[in-house]
């Protein structure tokens, strides 16, 4: 990756804090950019945190307190947050396998696992990709199960002409270091519903009732406790998730070449995948609205020894690579769900396993060289040779 942060991006920042006395931690700038977020992607309201990962935790937890524990459907193929996030709030995560076309979880796995525990299905978009169909939006509608997405490594990809986030309960998003866009390090949850809004405020600040919008939740709470001082009731056990002004100031720098820097990596990523050999790499993926922010490389068929071979000529270029995508590949794998994984066999998930194996992503950024993109095709391209 090459850094998303611009001379005048820092420039923004010098100048603020030049001000007499600049505000640092959140205020007035991370309201703005609050605004701004949820205007470019169409929601109603949006909370702004100190990372994806914490968007995730609150979430979760917001989950929790609304419609009480129980089962959330998760991807093997996520960043460690998601899932950690689930475990965290107390609920029990259910792993269903992906689509190879998209990397998300596949639909009709999701439905199967769909049980009267479950409270929510946590869909991740996997590095630009969009997870889902009308299809599978109607059918939580009516079985009135939340959708929640992971749009952290997606933001600006589409269903429909619609941005993604936009179809569920909430919506999550990451601004850190390598993604479309960053505040260094940030997160956001968006939603279209009043009350989660009110609750992600909360939550965010240590869960002090203050921090609402609502004159009449803050009452409500008041009268219930009238021991208390009413700036300091704790409603819920969380703990501080605040972004600071300096984060928003950078968000509202970067946004604004947002949209233009996506079509610099879609232009990227289409360039690339026509570089590849079919008969050896994926190329088929389902690219309809996509908004990748990485290089997808994935092998067509299972095969050990090739893997290796271009493992060793993409170092041999110094080309930078991740096996296995987002997170380290297949999560059941991982040395924190040992127990858990017992319950999910790692032969029921097929697609994630090629996916841990015999894939890699690399880097995909707006100042990205059209030279080094064809160069890129052509160090590939030595594998069928060699």
């Amino acid at each position: 990756m090459s850094n998303n942060i611009t001379r005048a991006d820092l420039d923004l920042l010098i100048d603020y804090l030049k001000q007499h006395d600049p505000k640092l931690t959140h205020g007035p700038k991370v309201l703005e950019f609050e605004s701004e977020w949820s205007k470019w992607l169409g929601v109603k309201y949006s909370v702004m945190f100190n990372s994806g990962a914490s968007a995730n935790d609150i979430t979760m937890l917001a989950l929790a307190a609304i419609d009480g524990k129980g089962e959330v459907i998760v991807p093997p193929l996520t960043w460690v947050s998601d899932i950690a996030s689930v475990i965290h709030a107390g609920h029990n995560p259910i792993f269903v396998d992906i689509n190879p076309s998209n990397l998300a979880m596949d639909e009709n796995k999701i439905l199967e696992a769909i049980t009267p525990n479950t409270k929510a299905v946590f869909l991740t978009h996997v590095l630009g990709f969009n997870g889902i169909s009308k299809f599978l939006v109607d059918k939580l509608k009516s079985l009135k199960i939340k959708l929640i997405e992971d749009v952290c490594e997606s933001h600006g990809a589409t269903f429909e002409g619609k941005k993604i986030g936009t179809f569920g309960w909430a919506s999550n998003f990451s601004f850190y270091y390598a993604h479309h866009m960053t505040t260094i390090e940030g997160g956001m949850v968006s939603t279209d519903d009043p009350d989660l809004y009110e609750i992600l405020r909360i939550m965010r600040s240590h869960g002090m009732v203050r921090e609402s919008t609502s004159t009449n939740l803050k009452s409500e709470y008041v009268k219930k406790y009238p021991d208390l001082n009413s700036d300091f009731i704790f409603a819920y056990a969380t703990h501080n998730m605040r972004p600071n002004e300096l984060n928003a100031v950078l968000g509202l720098s970067q946004i604004k070449r947002l949209d233009a820097n996506n079509i610099i990596r879609t232009t990227n990523f289409t360039r690339f995948l026509k570089s590849l050999d079919s008969k050896l790499f994926r190329t088929d993926f389902h690219l309809e609205g996509s908004s990748n922010y990485a290089f997808t490389l994935v092998l067509q068929y299972p095969n050990f020894e090739l893997r290796d071979k271009i493992e060793g000529i993409l170092n041999a270029h110094g080309v930078e690579f991740r096996r296995g995508l987002s997170g380290g590949g297949n999560q059941l794998r991982q040395p924190y769900l040992k127990n858990i994984a017992r319950s999910f066999p790692l032969n029921n998930f097929p697609n994630t396993e090629h996916i841990h194996n015999f894939s890699w992503y690399i880097g995909n950024y707006p100042d990205l060289e059209i030279e080094k993109i064809d160069q890129l095709g052509i160090v590939l391209s030595q594998v069928a040779k060699s």
